[in-house]
């Protein structure tokens, strides 16, 4: 079974690039950048996992991970580091 993986960050993620790149094939990857997006899509799939970059403000991070614990019992949440930048991007998403 495919893991469903919310990619969220300060710019628009295209999904397909970044699973041309992924070590693993089992996951559907979906992308944002906002709160906004997060509702929609928990009301439309099972999340397993949101991973978040840095590049968003600290306050709306802390909203979206209230969210999404509220909105879920089992969602796993990951918060990128500052110090590998955005081309770390992916190395963090392999390494999870």
């Amino acid at each position: 079974m495919a893991k469903n993986v919310l990619l969220l960050g300060r710019s628009a993620i295209v999904p397909d690039d970044v699973k041309a790149h992924l070590e693993v094939t089992d996951v559907r990857l979906f992308c944002g950048t906002s709160l906004d997006d997060v509702p929609d899509l928990f009301g439309r799939e099972p999340i397993h996992m949101v991973i978040m970059g840095v590049g968003l403000a600290l306050d709306l991070r802390l909203q979206i991970v209230e969210h999404i614990f509220q909105a879920s019992s089992s969602t796993i949440v990951h918060l990128k580091d500052s110090h590998s930048g955005a081309q770390g991007m992916l190395a963090f998403v392999n390494g999870i």
